[in-house]
Protein backbone atom coordinates (compact mmCIF):
# COMPACT_ATOMS: atom_id res chain seq x y z
CA UNK A 1 0.00 0.00 0.00
CA UNK A 2 1.00 3.68 -0.85
CA UNK A 3 1.22 5.36 2.49
CA UNK A 4 0.74 9.04 3.15
CA UNK A 5 4.30 9.58 3.36
CA UNK A 6 5.20 8.38 -0.11
CA UNK A 7 2.64 10.43 -1.39
CA UNK A 8 4.26 13.27 0.19
CA UNK A 9 7.74 12.43 -0.87
CA UNK A 10 6.48 11.95 -4.51
CA UNK A 11 5.31 15.48 -4.77
CA UNK A 12 8.11 16.69 -2.71
CA UNK A 13 10.42 15.36 -5.03
CA UNK A 14 8.89 16.80 -8.37
CA UNK A 15 8.74 19.78 -6.83
CA UNK A 16 11.87 20.07 -6.24
CA UNK A 17 12.79 19.51 -9.57
CA UNK A 18 10.45 21.37 -11.33
CA UNK A 19 11.30 24.72 -8.91
CA UNK A 20 15.07 24.19 -9.61
CA UNK A 21 14.13 23.80 -13.44
CA UNK A 22 11.86 26.75 -13.43
CA UNK A 23 14.57 28.74 -11.44
CA UNK A 24 12.39 29.39 -8.87
CA UNK A 25 13.74 29.72 -4.93
CA UNK A 26 12.67 26.58 -3.18
CA UNK A 27 10.60 27.94 -0.41
CA UNK A 28 8.28 28.80 -2.92
CA UNK A 29 6.93 25.39 -2.20
CA UNK A 30 5.74 26.43 0.96
CA UNK A 31 3.33 28.77 -0.89
CA UNK A 32 1.83 26.00 -2.78
CA UNK A 33 -1.01 24.13 -0.94
CA UNK A 34 -3.03 21.14 -2.01
CA UNK A 35 -6.57 19.94 -1.08
CA UNK A 36 -8.42 16.94 -2.00
CA UNK A 37 -7.35 13.53 -1.83
CA UNK A 38 -7.56 12.22 -5.47
CA UNK A 39 -5.53 9.43 -6.93
CA UNK A 40 -5.39 8.30 -10.37
CA UNK A 41 -4.98 4.51 -10.54
CA UNK A 42 -1.88 3.50 -11.39
CA UNK A 43 1.64 2.46 -9.62
CA UNK A 44 3.05 5.46 -10.95
CA UNK A 45 2.27 8.78 -8.81
CA UNK A 46 0.30 10.02 -11.54
CA UNK A 47 -1.66 12.57 -9.39
CA UNK A 48 1.09 14.27 -7.49
CA UNK A 49 2.80 14.37 -11.38
CA UNK A 50 -0.75 16.55 -12.33
CA UNK A 51 -0.55 18.32 -9.24
CA UNK A 52 3.11 19.43 -9.25
CA UNK A 53 2.76 20.86 -12.96
CA UNK A 54 -0.26 22.71 -12.43
CA UNK A 55 1.08 23.79 -9.18
CA UNK A 56 4.49 24.76 -10.63
CA UNK A 57 2.07 27.11 -13.10
CA UNK A 58 0.42 28.63 -10.83
CA UNK A 59 3.36 29.72 -8.47
CA UNK A 60 4.85 30.84 -12.21
CA UNK A 61 2.52 32.72 -12.13
CA UNK A 62 2.22 33.99 -8.49
CA UNK A 63 6.19 35.02 -9.08
CA UNK A 64 4.98 36.64 -11.97
CA UNK A 65 2.81 39.31 -9.58
CA UNK A 66 5.55 39.48 -7.17
CA UNK A 67 7.26 41.20 -9.54
CA UNK A 68 4.46 44.12 -9.03
CA UNK A 69 4.63 43.67 -5.25
CA UNK A 70 2.53 40.94 -4.95
CA UNK A 71 3.15 37.40 -3.70
CA UNK A 72 -0.26 35.13 -3.78
CA UNK A 73 -0.52 31.50 -2.13
CA UNK A 74 -1.57 28.97 -4.55
CA UNK A 75 -4.03 25.86 -4.36
CA UNK A 76 -4.47 23.13 -6.33
CA UNK A 77 -7.14 20.85 -5.86
CA UNK A 78 -6.07 17.58 -6.47
CA UNK A 79 -9.58 16.14 -8.00
CA UNK A 80 -9.87 19.03 -10.41
CA UNK A 81 -6.05 18.27 -11.73
CA UNK A 82 -6.70 14.97 -12.21
CA UNK A 83 -10.07 15.80 -14.14
CA UNK A 84 -8.35 17.70 -16.39
CA UNK A 85 -5.54 15.60 -17.18
CA UNK A 86 -8.42 13.55 -18.31
CA UNK A 87 -10.80 15.76 -20.29
CA UNK A 88 -11.90 19.50 -18.78
CA UNK A 89 -15.21 19.59 -21.51
CA UNK A 90 -18.36 17.18 -20.72
CA UNK A 91 -20.72 17.90 -23.86
CA UNK A 92 -24.29 18.40 -23.26
CA UNK A 93 -26.37 16.51 -25.70
CA UNK A 94 -23.68 15.56 -27.98
CA UNK A 95 -20.90 13.93 -28.16
CA UNK A 96 -17.16 14.26 -28.62
CA UNK A 97 -15.24 11.81 -31.44
CA UNK A 98 -13.56 8.43 -30.21
CA UNK A 99 -9.83 10.14 -29.87
CA UNK A 100 -8.30 6.70 -31.40
CA UNK A 101 -8.06 5.32 -34.88
CA UNK A 102 -10.02 1.76 -35.22
CA UNK A 103 -6.08 0.16 -35.99
CA UNK A 104 -4.26 2.15 -33.48
CA UNK A 105 -2.98 0.37 -30.34
CA UNK A 106 -1.08 -2.04 -29.19
CA UNK A 107 -0.19 -5.20 -30.51
CA UNK A 108 1.73 -8.51 -30.01
CA UNK A 109 4.62 -9.01 -32.02
CA UNK A 110 6.84 -12.10 -32.86
CA UNK A 111 8.98 -11.13 -29.85
CA UNK A 112 7.26 -9.08 -28.02
CA UNK A 113 4.39 -5.86 -28.02
CA UNK A 114 4.66 -2.50 -30.28
CA UNK A 115 1.95 0.20 -30.31
CA UNK A 116 1.11 1.64 -33.35
CA UNK A 117 -0.27 5.27 -33.78
CA UNK A 118 -2.47 5.90 -37.08
CA UNK A 119 -4.67 9.07 -35.55
CA UNK A 120 -3.23 10.85 -38.59
CA UNK A 121 -4.00 9.64 -41.52
CA UNK A 122 -1.05 9.76 -43.14
CA UNK A 123 0.36 7.67 -40.12
CA UNK A 124 -2.27 4.70 -40.75
CA UNK A 125 -0.98 4.70 -44.36
CA UNK A 126 2.46 4.56 -43.54
CA UNK A 127 1.50 0.91 -41.23
CA UNK A 128 -0.74 0.00 -43.49
CA UNK A 129 2.02 -0.21 -46.19
CA UNK A 130 4.71 -1.72 -44.25
CA UNK A 131 2.17 -4.32 -43.07
CA UNK A 132 0.50 -4.83 -46.71
CA UNK A 133 -2.38 -5.97 -45.05
CA UNK A 134 -5.97 -4.46 -44.50
CA UNK A 135 -7.36 -1.38 -41.91
CA UNK A 136 -9.09 -3.56 -39.70
CA UNK A 137 -7.50 -5.10 -36.45
CA UNK A 138 -7.79 -8.86 -37.26
CA UNK A 139 -5.60 -8.34 -40.51
CA UNK A 140 -3.17 -5.93 -38.52
CA UNK A 141 -2.73 -7.96 -35.78
CA UNK A 142 -1.90 -11.13 -37.97
CA UNK A 143 0.76 -9.42 -39.96
CA UNK A 144 2.24 -8.05 -36.87
CA UNK A 145 2.30 -11.22 -35.21
CA UNK A 146 5.19 -12.73 -37.96
CA UNK A 147 7.08 -9.22 -37.52
CA UNK A 148 9.98 -8.73 -34.96
CA UNK A 149 9.10 -5.30 -32.59
CA UNK A 150 12.21 -3.49 -33.56
CA UNK A 151 12.48 -4.34 -37.42
CA UNK A 152 8.51 -3.18 -37.29
CA UNK A 153 9.30 -0.28 -35.57
CA UNK A 154 12.13 1.14 -37.84
CA UNK A 155 10.29 0.36 -41.31
CA UNK A 156 7.45 2.41 -39.66
CA UNK A 157 9.52 4.99 -38.78
CA UNK A 158 11.32 4.63 -41.40
CA UNK A 159 8.29 5.57 -43.66
CA UNK A 160 7.13 8.72 -41.97
CA UNK A 161 5.02 6.57 -39.33
CA UNK A 162 4.87 6.52 -35.83
CA UNK A 163 5.23 3.24 -33.63
CA UNK A 164 7.14 2.42 -30.58
CA UNK A 165 8.33 -1.37 -29.20
CA UNK A 166 7.85 -1.55 -25.43
CA UNK A 167 10.80 -1.79 -23.41
CA UNK A 168 11.43 -2.03 -19.85
CA UNK A 169 12.38 0.50 -17.62
CA UNK A 170 15.94 -1.10 -17.10
CA UNK A 171 16.20 -1.86 -20.68
CA UNK A 172 15.24 2.05 -20.91
CA UNK A 173 17.84 3.10 -18.34
CA UNK A 174 20.37 1.28 -20.21
CA UNK A 175 19.83 2.86 -23.52
CA UNK A 176 21.26 5.55 -25.55
CA UNK A 177 18.62 7.36 -26.02
CA UNK A 178 17.49 7.34 -22.05
CA UNK A 179 20.58 7.84 -20.72
CA UNK A 180 20.96 11.31 -23.22
CA UNK A 181 17.27 12.04 -21.72
CA UNK A 182 18.73 11.80 -18.10
CA UNK A 183 21.44 13.60 -18.83
CA UNK A 184 19.02 16.87 -20.40
CA UNK A 185 17.88 18.90 -17.53
CA UNK A 186 13.97 19.39 -17.14
CA UNK A 187 13.69 22.48 -19.00
CA UNK A 188 16.78 23.92 -21.34
CA UNK A 189 17.06 27.40 -21.44
CA UNK A 190 18.59 29.64 -23.69
CA UNK A 191 18.92 33.70 -22.83
CA UNK A 192 20.34 36.30 -25.52
CA UNK A 193 20.64 39.79 -25.65
CA UNK A 194 19.68 42.30 -22.86
CA UNK A 195 17.91 45.88 -22.47
CA UNK A 196 14.64 46.49 -21.51
CA UNK A 197 11.44 44.45 -23.23
CA UNK A 198 8.31 45.85 -24.27
CA UNK A 199 6.71 48.16 -21.48
CA UNK A 200 3.94 45.76 -19.30
CA UNK A 201 2.95 45.22 -16.18
CA UNK A 202 0.56 42.08 -15.34
CA UNK A 203 -2.70 42.92 -13.93
CA UNK A 204 -4.09 41.43 -10.42
CA UNK A 205 -6.86 39.18 -11.62
CA UNK A 206 -5.66 38.51 -15.18
CA UNK A 207 -1.66 38.87 -15.49
CA UNK A 208 -1.53 38.03 -19.26
CA UNK A 209 -3.69 40.18 -20.45
CA UNK A 210 -1.95 42.39 -23.06
CA UNK A 211 0.48 39.36 -23.91
CA UNK A 212 0.56 37.97 -27.44
CA UNK A 213 0.79 34.31 -27.75
CA UNK A 214 1.39 32.79 -31.24
CA UNK A 215 -0.01 29.22 -30.81
CA UNK A 216 1.74 26.55 -33.28
CA UNK A 217 1.16 23.50 -31.35
CA UNK A 218 -0.96 20.13 -31.83
CA UNK A 219 -1.88 17.36 -29.90
CA UNK A 220 -1.51 17.67 -26.93
CA UNK A 221 0.85 18.74 -24.48
CA UNK A 222 1.39 22.32 -26.61
CA UNK A 223 -2.40 22.74 -27.12
CA UNK A 224 -2.80 22.37 -22.90
CA UNK A 225 0.12 25.37 -22.13
CA UNK A 226 -1.61 27.73 -24.46
CA UNK A 227 -4.99 26.88 -23.32
CA UNK A 228 -3.53 27.70 -19.62
CA UNK A 229 -1.90 30.91 -20.61
CA UNK A 230 -5.35 32.01 -22.41
CA UNK A 231 -7.14 31.44 -19.24
CA UNK A 232 -4.87 33.70 -17.63
CA UNK A 233 -6.16 36.33 -20.39
CA UNK A 234 -3.12 35.77 -23.22
CA UNK A 235 -4.32 36.44 -26.87
CA UNK A 236 -3.72 32.87 -28.34
CA UNK A 237 -3.52 32.76 -32.33
CA UNK A 238 -3.30 29.45 -32.51
CA UNK A 239 -1.97 28.65 -36.39
CA UNK A 240 -2.32 25.04 -38.28
CA UNK A 241 -2.12 24.33 -42.14
CA UNK A 242 -4.28 23.77 -44.35
CA UNK A 243 -6.64 20.47 -44.00
CA UNK A 244 -5.00 19.42 -40.66
CA UNK A 245 -7.94 18.62 -38.41
CA UNK A 246 -7.99 16.92 -34.78
CA UNK A 247 -12.05 16.43 -34.33
CA UNK A 248 -11.35 14.47 -31.12
CA UNK A 249 -9.46 16.67 -28.82
CA UNK A 250 -9.90 20.35 -30.23
CA UNK A 251 -13.03 20.84 -28.33
CA UNK A 252 -11.07 20.22 -25.25
CA UNK A 253 -7.95 22.38 -25.95
CA UNK A 254 -9.28 25.46 -28.25
CA UNK A 255 -10.48 26.89 -25.04
CA UNK A 256 -10.03 30.94 -24.88
CA UNK A 257 -7.97 30.91 -28.20
CA UNK A 258 -8.73 32.32 -31.61
CA UNK A 259 -7.63 29.38 -34.62
CA UNK A 260 -6.20 30.56 -37.84
CA UNK A 261 -4.24 28.51 -40.90
CA UNK A 262 -1.82 29.64 -42.87
CA UNK A 263 -0.33 27.34 -45.47
CA UNK A 264 3.83 28.35 -44.68
CA UNK A 265 4.95 27.21 -48.60
CA UNK A 266 3.03 30.40 -49.82
CA UNK A 267 4.98 33.59 -49.77
CA UNK A 268 1.57 35.90 -48.79
CA UNK A 269 0.62 33.60 -45.83
CA UNK A 270 4.45 33.46 -44.62
CA UNK A 271 4.29 37.83 -45.07
CA UNK A 272 1.62 37.11 -42.54
CA UNK A 273 3.17 34.60 -40.58
CA UNK A 274 6.44 36.35 -39.73
CA UNK A 275 4.28 40.09 -39.21
CA UNK A 276 2.47 37.67 -36.54
CA UNK A 277 5.68 36.83 -35.08
CA UNK A 278 6.93 39.93 -35.05
CA UNK A 279 3.89 41.30 -33.30
CA UNK A 280 4.14 38.14 -30.69
CA UNK A 281 5.56 38.14 -27.15
CA UNK A 282 5.92 34.62 -26.78
CA UNK A 283 5.77 31.68 -29.23
CA UNK A 284 4.81 28.28 -28.42
CA UNK A 285 5.36 25.19 -31.11
CA UNK A 286 6.00 21.50 -30.95
CA UNK A 287 6.92 20.44 -34.13
CA UNK A 288 9.29 18.16 -34.57
CA UNK A 289 13.14 19.04 -34.39
CA UNK A 290 14.18 20.23 -37.79
CA UNK A 291 10.39 21.01 -39.15
CA UNK A 292 10.37 25.20 -38.91
CA UNK A 293 14.19 24.93 -39.77
CA UNK A 294 13.12 23.38 -43.28
CA UNK A 295 10.36 26.25 -43.43
CA UNK A 296 13.24 28.59 -43.16
CA UNK A 297 12.64 29.32 -39.93
CA UNK A 298 15.17 28.62 -37.38
CA UNK A 299 16.07 29.92 -34.33
CA UNK A 300 18.37 32.92 -35.65
CA UNK A 301 15.48 33.82 -37.87
CA UNK A 302 12.90 33.69 -35.39
CA UNK A 303 14.90 36.15 -33.30
CA UNK A 304 15.85 38.40 -36.49
CA UNK A 305 12.40 38.67 -36.58
CA UNK A 306 11.40 39.21 -32.91
CA UNK A 307 14.61 40.32 -31.17
CA UNK A 308 12.47 40.09 -27.28
CA UNK A 309 10.65 36.99 -28.16
CA UNK A 310 9.39 34.10 -25.65
CA UNK A 311 10.28 30.94 -27.45
CA UNK A 312 9.11 27.66 -26.03
CA UNK A 313 9.70 24.07 -27.64
CA UNK A 314 8.53 20.71 -27.35
CA UNK A 315 9.48 17.43 -28.42
CA UNK A 316 9.01 13.59 -27.85
CA UNK A 317 12.34 11.81 -27.33
CA UNK A 318 14.71 14.70 -26.19
CA UNK A 319 16.87 16.66 -27.86
CA UNK A 320 20.19 15.23 -27.73
CA UNK A 321 21.27 11.06 -28.69
CA UNK A 322 20.24 8.90 -31.43
CA UNK A 323 16.56 9.54 -31.57
CA UNK A 324 16.26 13.06 -31.28
CA UNK A 325 13.76 14.77 -33.77
CA UNK A 326 11.70 10.77 -33.66
CA UNK A 327 8.15 11.24 -34.20
CA UNK A 328 6.15 10.21 -31.11
CA UNK A 329 3.33 10.86 -28.95
CA UNK A 330 2.37 10.51 -25.62
CA UNK A 331 1.33 6.71 -25.80
CA UNK A 332 4.48 5.75 -27.62
CA UNK A 333 7.04 7.51 -25.43
CA UNK A 334 5.41 5.46 -22.42
CA UNK A 335 5.87 2.12 -24.43
CA UNK A 336 9.91 3.15 -25.52
CA UNK A 337 10.67 4.35 -21.45
CA UNK A 338 9.31 1.18 -19.84
CA UNK A 339 5.94 2.74 -18.26
CA UNK A 340 3.43 0.60 -20.18
CA UNK A 341 5.74 -2.93 -19.04
CA UNK A 342 5.99 -1.64 -15.87
CA UNK A 343 2.58 -1.00 -15.24
CA UNK A 344 1.77 -4.79 -17.01
CA UNK A 345 3.86 -6.21 -14.51
CA UNK A 346 2.31 -4.05 -11.23
CA UNK A 347 -1.34 -5.28 -12.33
CA UNK A 348 -0.30 -8.51 -13.75
CA UNK A 349 -1.80 -8.31 -16.75
CA UNK A 350 -0.93 -9.65 -20.24
CA UNK A 351 -0.50 -7.05 -22.55
CA UNK A 352 1.15 -3.31 -21.93
CA UNK A 353 -0.31 -0.99 -19.00
CA UNK A 354 -0.37 2.51 -19.51
CA UNK A 355 -0.79 5.24 -17.29
CA UNK A 356 -4.81 6.07 -17.14
CA UNK A 357 -4.57 9.39 -18.57
CA UNK A 358 -2.01 10.84 -21.31
CA UNK A 359 -0.60 12.18 -18.29
CA UNK A 360 2.99 12.97 -19.89
CA UNK A 361 1.34 15.25 -22.43
CA UNK A 362 -0.88 17.85 -19.97
CA UNK A 363 2.34 17.24 -17.47
CA UNK A 364 4.91 18.65 -20.12
CA UNK A 365 1.69 21.42 -21.23
CA UNK A 366 1.67 22.68 -17.44
CA UNK A 367 5.61 23.15 -17.61
CA UNK A 368 5.63 24.80 -20.76
CA UNK A 369 3.14 27.43 -19.57
CA UNK A 370 5.18 27.73 -16.48
CA UNK A 371 8.08 28.05 -18.69
CA UNK A 372 6.51 30.65 -20.69
CA UNK A 373 5.26 32.75 -18.01
CA UNK A 374 8.99 32.82 -16.04
CA UNK A 375 10.77 33.84 -19.37
CA UNK A 376 8.26 36.74 -19.57
CA UNK A 377 8.94 37.95 -15.93
CA UNK A 378 12.65 37.48 -17.14
CA UNK A 379 12.32 39.63 -20.38
CA UNK A 380 10.76 42.12 -17.54
CA UNK A 381 13.67 42.27 -15.50
CA UNK A 382 16.50 41.77 -18.14
CA UNK A 383 15.38 42.16 -21.45
CA UNK A 384 16.18 39.95 -24.47
CA UNK A 385 14.96 37.48 -25.74
CA UNK A 386 14.24 33.46 -24.09
CA UNK A 387 14.14 29.97 -25.31
CA UNK A 388 12.45 26.73 -23.33
CA UNK A 389 13.02 23.35 -24.46
CA UNK A 390 10.88 20.19 -22.79
CA UNK A 391 10.31 17.16 -23.92
CA UNK A 392 7.82 14.44 -23.23
CA UNK A 393 10.40 11.73 -22.28
CA UNK A 394 12.36 14.03 -19.99
CA UNK A 395 8.82 14.43 -18.40
CA UNK A 396 8.14 10.53 -18.07
CA UNK A 397 11.51 10.71 -15.60
CA UNK A 398 10.13 12.61 -13.08
CA UNK A 399 7.96 9.93 -12.44
CA UNK A 400 10.71 7.68 -10.74
CA UNK A 401 10.27 4.34 -11.13
CA UNK A 402 7.53 2.15 -10.48
CA UNK A 403 5.83 2.08 -7.03
CA UNK A 404 3.52 0.04 -5.08
CA UNK A 405 0.60 2.08 -5.00
CA UNK A 406 -2.64 0.04 -4.27
CA UNK A 407 -5.52 -0.30 -7.02
CA UNK A 408 -7.24 3.08 -6.90
CA UNK A 409 -11.05 3.97 -8.35
CA UNK A 410 -11.06 5.96 -11.69
CA UNK A 411 -11.93 9.61 -11.05
CA UNK A 412 -15.74 10.54 -10.83
CA UNK A 413 -17.23 13.84 -11.82
CA UNK A 414 -19.50 15.64 -9.75
CA UNK A 415 -21.85 18.22 -10.64
CA UNK A 416 -20.21 20.61 -8.07
CA UNK A 417 -16.59 20.21 -10.43
CA UNK A 418 -17.87 22.38 -13.12
CA UNK A 419 -17.80 26.08 -13.63
CA UNK A 420 -21.44 27.88 -13.61
CA UNK A 421 -22.92 28.16 -16.70
CA UNK A 422 -22.92 26.70 -20.33
CA UNK A 423 -20.03 27.37 -23.00
CA UNK A 424 -21.50 27.55 -26.46
CA UNK A 425 -19.08 25.35 -28.60
CA UNK A 426 -19.35 25.26 -32.82
CA UNK A 427 -20.82 21.40 -31.78
CA UNK A 428 -23.52 22.53 -29.18
CA UNK A 429 -23.57 23.21 -25.54
CA UNK A 430 -20.88 21.96 -22.83
CA UNK A 431 -19.69 22.32 -19.50
CA UNK A 432 -16.59 22.88 -18.56
CA UNK A 433 -15.07 22.08 -15.41
CA UNK A 434 -13.59 24.56 -12.69
CA UNK A 435 -10.25 26.01 -12.47
CA UNK A 436 -7.41 23.23 -10.75
CA UNK A 437 -5.87 26.01 -9.40
CA UNK A 438 -6.43 29.14 -7.24
CA UNK A 439 -3.46 32.21 -7.48
CA UNK A 440 -4.20 34.19 -4.47
CA UNK A 441 -7.56 35.04 -5.16
CA UNK A 442 -6.98 34.88 -9.35
CA UNK A 443 -8.86 32.08 -11.00
CA UNK A 444 -7.90 31.45 -14.35
CA UNK A 445 -11.14 31.79 -16.51
CA UNK A 446 -11.88 31.88 -20.46
CA UNK A 447 -13.33 34.73 -22.20
CA UNK A 448 -13.56 32.80 -25.29
CA UNK A 449 -15.56 29.27 -25.89
CA UNK A 450 -13.77 26.39 -27.89
CA UNK A 451 -13.98 26.87 -31.78
CA UNK A 452 -12.97 24.78 -34.69
CA UNK A 453 -9.91 25.05 -36.24
CA UNK A 454 -9.37 27.96 -38.77
CA UNK A 455 -11.99 29.63 -37.33
CA UNK A 456 -10.51 33.15 -37.27
CA UNK A 457 -8.78 35.51 -39.17
CA UNK A 458 -4.71 35.37 -39.03
CA UNK A 459 -4.36 38.73 -37.09
CA UNK A 460 -3.64 40.29 -34.17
Amino acid sequence: MTTALQVASALDRMLVEILQSLELAPEAAGRLRVTGEEALPSCFPVTELAVASVGAAGLATAELLRLDGRSPPVTVDRHLASAWFLRSLAPVGWTLRDPWDPIAGDYRAADGWIRLHTNAPHHRAVALSVLGCAGDRDAVAGAVAHRARDELEAAILQGGGCAAAMHSMADWQGHEQGRAIMAEPLIAWERRGKGAGRQWQPEPLRPLTGIKVLDLTRVLAGPVATRFLAGLGADVLRIDPPGWSEPAVVPDVTLGKRCARLDLREPGDRRVFEALLAGADMMVHGYRPGALERLGYDAARRRALNAGLIDVSLCAYGWSGPWAGRRGFDSLVQMSCGIAEAGMRWKAADRPVPLPVQALDHATGYLMAAAAIRGLAHRMDKGGAVSAKLSLARTAALLGGRGDAAPAAPVELRDTDYAPGIERTPWGPARRLRSPVLIGTLTPHWDRPASELGAANASW
